[in-house]
């Protein structure tokens, strides 16, 4: 017997296929074989065979369905091999009592699980594989419609290009190139935007000597994209292309395999919900979904944090996590494209190879995700699409929700187990109060510890607090503390049950009372701020007081449990920003609450301006920050590597400040100082944010400058993502602009960047005129750094176009111009440029020189890219001058480099040490 869901939905007996009945029949079938085992409940079975409008005689329908295909079963058995199946009746729902392995998905399941196995042999893997790949009949559920159908189909889909990537892979490491091309072709007709099997493919073709048609793929392959998406290739692809544009041996993407740690620190004194756990470790070997609903403070995000800590065994791939912020009061929550970036950083991607639109982020995310057992923690979502883009997609690994919101449609379409998490019972609730207070202390008192439970209505969040305050005033009796509690009055309009949400207001007016007037005033002030978390600096200006004044009150907000300290940062839990911003309307007149953003803004702007002066002190595009307000307290950073620390630290704060704050100039000044941060740390998608807002502010305030230095910017942001057709846009954009402007030197920076764009792209003849443009330009405006800079420009692209000697004439013309300005990362791409020329010339001991200069300038500057590019050609002059050894050293340690930043060119560089020992 055999049921198959690949194709139209079958059950096979005897050799030969059974009737099954109409299509809502078969729907009804496959929603029960897909959880085989598994009891699935009756609403469930409605919505996937129905969908969000079922009739009113669904049930009735099912029923009929249920004793057909009950039928059927019975027939299958009677004609088969002694198998026995049977569909039972089971917790207000049904059960297809079968073993798993007669079920075609889960059998491609299994054989796609142990094919993905590093343990086995790679002769076994692609055995495996492609036992599991000959299962697909065409496409899954073929001939049944619905939302829960799509996701199904679209699930199963990604397992297959998943299966089929691991077996490409396995395939090229046993060499045989041909199997991989005989096969892909077909694979790559039914999913033409598939870019990891169109890497695979011209990996195969490069293997196997047949360059030509490997550059024939990706000029293919780059046009359909271009049509389909309006994108580019990604970053895998395009470095693909320039190792067989070089000549370099092919190497099979093996992906990094870094193991992510994001989880917050496990819940101190947690106790009880047992029977949560017992639920989730029940799912642990199936990979579900987990979505944990619940009131706000009834400690949804405790139980799934202990829980990722007590079966961090499990996952030892990593455990990544995202507070989404669904709820936060600043109505600010992370974006899909947000998170996906962060879990994209935290498995290993450099930020330069992070694709630019949120589908194809995602596909990254996924396909890194494929093969691995990583537990995902998303947690404070608001909504099904804030989630959908950062679910997996591939077995092995699982996925923990929570939100105030029951996600009905996630448990529809993906089969997610939802999980509501009620109030603890009293017991529960007595017993945090011991882990917090001692069980001396507590059972001295009974009725008051009872007491206490009941009026914070036994909501875990609320028990904390009190328990923190009790635990600071040892000596204080329970009944004494209980009786002040009772004084307290009022309800947070959070919850939907009016008794506890008076009972938590209760708990937060009476720990508010206790403040001193200016701790009270701080902290309603803290709940206006954009950001996740806030710096000393920042709260002093925010509240208009020096930092000296501010401190003290941090620590006494963070002893009464009102806010967190983490280092030297403090934040709120979401229900107590929510509170603060209350009382904030309440308590402080609109007049107040403006001067106090106005203050926080401007704090922002002036630390992110004297930060950026000690990075960037040589900008060819200056902007005059505005004077420092009174009561705003800036940082002030004593160096490079402060200041570069301050906007590490800020980072997150400053896009929330940016995506928040109503004063377009300002806002345009804290984008200005944003911009060098984010290009030499490679946070390109941020810059776009960044930048996007600026062009927004600039326009509001009628000043086309501001708007075209945004446009230029954001090009630049794209070209680094390899949007090179938004790029193009973008800087012809900023062109108009400074030509309608008259700004010379706007004009001669967005030449030079459409020359990099025009490099980009292989069209050296080309960025060779917009270089000579930008200079003529650069010297007609008297900028000198810009003509330094497009004097180096028009010298590397004559090298690139073979006139090595007339590049080093422009190279030496603008190293003097340079040196004169003090620019030093100037000089650093002109050495860069030198080295090159030289090498090209066979002046070995000259390039030598030059890229030795250009290496301890960019590290003068942090950019550890422009480094390790540096070191590796660096390593090529030496070995061309005879000096093998140290050519291999050069070699190791700028694949050391690039290996630290992800980047694709490391594999490049370290293949360079296979060379023989002498040239």
């Amino acid at each position: 017997m055999e049921f198959r869901l690949f194709g139209e939905v079958q059950l096979v007996a005897a050799g030969r296929p059974l009737e099954t009945g109409t299509p809502r029949q078969q729907a009804v079938l496959a929603a029960l074989a897909v959880e085989a085992g598994r009891a699935v409940a009756i609403e469930t079975i409605v919505d996937r065979v129905w969908g969000d409008n079922p009739p009113a005689e669904a049930r009735n329908v099912l029923y009929s369905h249920v004793s057909r295909i009950r039928r059927m079963l019975r027939q299958a058995v009677a004609c088969g091999d002694g198998t026995v199946v049977r569909l039972e009746r089971r917790h207000a729902g049904y059960v297809l009592d079968a073993d798993p392995e007669l079920i075609d998905i889960h059998r491609f399941a299994r054989l796609a699980e142990l094919g993905r196995d590093p343990s086995r042999a790679d002769t076994e893997q692609a055995r495996v594989l492609v036992e599991a790949l000959s299962l697909w009949r065409g496409i899954p559920l073929a001939a049944l419609t619905g939302d829960w159908v799509s996701a199904v189909r679209e699930s199963w889909h990604r397992r297959r290009l998943d299966a089929a990537v691991h077996w490409a892979r396995a395939e090229l490491r046993l060499g045989r190139a041909e199997a991989v091309i005989s096969t892909l072709p077909d694979l790559i007709t039914e999913y033409p935007l598939a870019e990891p099997l169109e890497v695979l493919l011209m990996t195969a073709l490069h293997t196997a000597g047949r360059d030509a048609e490997a550059m024939d793929r990706y000029v293919t392959v780059r046009q359909r994209l271009a049509d389909a998406l309006g994108a580019d290739p990604g970053p895998e692809l395009r470095a693909l292309h320039q190792a067989i544009l070089r000549g370099e041996p092919a190497t099979a993407p093996l992906g990094d395999r870094r193991a992510p740690a994001q989880l917050p620190p496990d819940v101190y004194g947690f106790t009880g919900r047992e029977e949560p756990l017992r639920q989730m470790d029940a799912l642990l070997d199936d990979g579900h979904t987990v979505v944990i609903d619940g009131m706000a403070g009834i400690g949804k995000t405790a139980l799934a944090v202990h829980w990722a800590h007590r079966t961090a065994p499990h996952f030892p791939d990593g455990r990544l996590y995202v507070n989404l912020r669904g709820f936060d009061p600043t109505g600010t929550p992370v974006t899909p494209d947000e998170a996906v970036r962060g879990f994209l950083d935290a498995l290993g991607v450099p930020p330069e190879r992070i694709p630019v639109t949120l589908d194809a982020q995602t596909a990254l995310y996924r396909s890194l995700l494929a093969g691995r057992r990583i537990l995902v923690l998303l947690d404070n979502a608001r909504d099904v699409e804030q989630v959908r883009p950062l679910l997996p997609g591939a077995p092995g690994c699982m996925t923990v929700v929570t939100s105030r919101n029951q996600l009905a449609g996630l448990v529809v379409t993906t089969g997610a187990h939802p999980m509501t998490l009620d109030l603890p019972p009293a017991g529960e609730a007595r017993q945090l109060l011991v882990r917090r207070l001692g069980s001396g202390r507590v059972m001295a008192d009974l009725p008051a510890t009872d007491d206490i439970a009941a009026m914070c209505g036994r909501l875990p969040l609320a028990l904390a607090i009190v328990a923190t305050r009790a635990a600071t005033r040892p000596g204080l009796p329970l009944s004494v503390l209980a009786a002040e509690l009772r004084e307290a009055q009022g309800g947070l309009e959070e919850f939907t049950d009016p008794d506890v949400a008076s009972d938590v207001r209760a708990v937060f007016s009476w720990s508010y009372r206790q403040l001193s007037p200016p701790a009270a005033g701080l902290f309603r002030l803290l709940g206006l701020h954009a950001g996740p978390d806030i710096g000393m600096a920042a709260a002093a200006s925010l509240a208009g007081r020096p930092v000296t004044e501010i401190r003290p009150l941090l620590a006494e907000l963070a002893r009464a449990h009102l806010i967190q300290r983490t280092l030297s940062r403090y934040a709120f839990h979401d229900l107590l920003r929510a509170y603060a911003t209350e009382l904030a309307s309440t308590v402080d007149d609109e007049t107040e609450r403006s001067a106090a953003l106005h203050r926080v803004l401007s704090h922002y702007v002036a630390s992110a301006h004297a930060a950026d002066r000690l990075l960037n002190a040589h900008r060819d595009d200056p902007a005059t920050p505005p004077p420092v307000p009174t009561g705003v307290e800036p940082e002030r950073p004593a160096g490079r590597r402060p200041a570069l620390d301050w906007f590490v630290a800020e980072h997150r704060v400053l896009l929330a400040t940016l995506g928040r704050s109503g004063d377009d100039a300002l806002v345009w000044q804290l984008a200005w100082a944003l911009v060098r941060f984010f290009a030499y740390h490679g946070h390109w998608q941020d810059s776009i944010s960044a930048l996007t807002v600026a062009v927004s502010s600039a326009r509001r305030l009628g000043d086309s400058g501001k708007e075209a230095f945004a446009h230029r910017y954001l090009g630049c942001a794209n070209i680094r993502l390899g949007g090179f057709t938004e790029a193009g846009a973008r800087l012809r954009d900023a062109l108009t602009l400074y030509r309608a402007a008259g700004d010379l030197a706007g004009e001669a920076h967005t030449r030079r960047h459409q020359a990099w764009l025009l490099e980009c792209q292989g069209c050296y003849p080309e960025a060779l005129a917009h270089a000579r443009q930008a200079l003529g330009l650069f010297h007609t405006a008297g900028h000198r750094a810009g003509e330094a800079r497009a004097l180096n420009a028009v010298g590397w692209f004559t090298a690139m176009l073979g006139d090595h000697a007339g590049a080093i004439d422009h190279c030496e013309r603008a190293l003097d111009l340079q040196r004169g300005l003090g620019d030093r990362f100037g000089q650093a791409e002109t050495w860069d440029s030198l080295g090159y020329a030289n090498q090209r010339l066979g002046r070995h001991t000259a390039a030598i020189v030059c890229y030795r200069t250009a290496v301890a300038l960019y590290r003068e500057f942090d950019d550890r890219y422009n480094e390790g590019d540096t070191t590796a050609s660096l390593g090529d002059a030496l070995y061309a001058a005879g000096d093998a050894t140290s050519a291999r050293d050069a070699w190791r340690r700028a694949a050391d480099i690039l290996d630290l930043l992800h980047h694709p060119d490391a594999g490049r560089v370290r293949a360079k040490l296979l060379a023989p020992t002498r040239p």
